[in-house]
């Protein structure tokens, strides 16, 4: 099974080879990594916490719907928990299609339905010595895995996000 919750650095390199296929002609990768502000606050840290089945059976599962419902040959996720520094990557999202648009399309709502249902919290710590856990979005009629395709405005109006 394929873990993709990681304690560790994600190794985008690594994630880029084991995904290799000669019939995709697209590769889109995202990587979401911890700024140095949010909500007008100065962050200097973050830790990441999970159930961790939990959340990799909601990884698996967007993975598979991802396959599932665009034309691509594969789409790979991880996410780190633990304590991060700015900078460092916190997901990453690989998708391989034949065609560009439905790998940005995948890509896209992969990452999208991710920040929206995955049990992952995020503590941020700031520069004035403050803590606090981010607030998360609501799901409600305009959450974006009730969308078949997730369009460029998922998820607006919903900041700050449950994971990023």
């Amino acid at each position: 099974m394929t873990s993709h919750i990681t304690t560790a650095p994600i190794d985008v390199g690594a994630l880029m080879a084991t995904t290799e296929d000669p019939e995709a002609g697209a590769l889109v990768v995202f990587a979401g990594t911890v700024r140095q502000h949010n909500d007008g606050k100065k962050v200097t840290s973050i830790n990441y916490s999970a159930y961790i089945p939990l959340a990799e059976k909601s990884i698996a599962e967007i993975a598979a719907r991802a396959r599932r419902d665009h034309d691509i040959q594969c789409c790979e996720i991880r996410h780190r928990i633990g304590d991060m520094a700015v900078g460092d990557i916190s997901v990453l999202v690989v998708v391989r299609a034949e065609h560009r648009g439905e790998a940005f399309a995948a890509g896209r709502y992969a990452i999208d339905i991710v920040k929206h249902e995955v049990p992952i919290w995020k503590y941020e710590t700031y520069e004035d010595g403050t803590h606090e856990y981010v607030k998360g979005c609501p799901l409600h009629h305009e959450h974006p895995s009730n969308r078949h395709v997730a369009h460029a405005d998922a998820g607006a109006g919903c900041s700050p996000s449950p994971t990023r």
